[in-house]
């Protein structure tokens, strides 16, 4: 039964103001959470060199290790390779200079425990400054 005649049926309306309200909550707390991470990056400049020749060094200790397993200090081959003839001689080779730099020389194919030992030796004998040689491919 239709009590209400002369009325006409009202149309079902969507409310979106609650809609919209719990839509900016959800927002508003995504951007209070939000963590943002900013990246920096370091801007570098390398100090660059113009001479292809290497300077003369005196307080540098030259070690050459082959593939085989040879070593020479300063071009003077060793008979023995251990560790402690290895430190015998680095001793030798820096006398009385104070902290030398130990350049190790070592063949590509030369065996990794091979350059492990003269770093052990240059460590017993209480010198920390060791670099490696490489090569350059053109």
């Amino acid at each position: 039964m239709n009590f209400q005649r002369g009325r006409q049926k009202e149309e079902p309306e969507i409310n979106l103001v609650p809609m919209i309200d719990v839509l900016l909550v959800i927002l508003i707390f995504l951007v209070i959470t939000t963590t943002y991470s900013k990246f920096s990056e370091l801007e570098i400049s390398l100090p660059q060199a113009t001479s292809d020749t290497p300077h003369d060094r005196p307080n540098v200790i030259d070690i050459s290790v082959s593939a085989a397993g040879d070593y020479t200090v300063n071009r003077t081959p060793l008979q023995d390779s251990s560790t402690e003839r290895l430190r015998e001689e680095l001793s030798a080779a820096a006398g009385d200079r104070p902290d030398p730099v130990i350049v190790i020389n070592a063949d590509a194919q030369a065996t990794h425990q091979s350059v492990i030992s003269v770093m052990e030796a240059a460590r017993l004998a209480g010198y920390n400054r060791i670099t490696f040689t490489t090569e350059n491919t053109r």
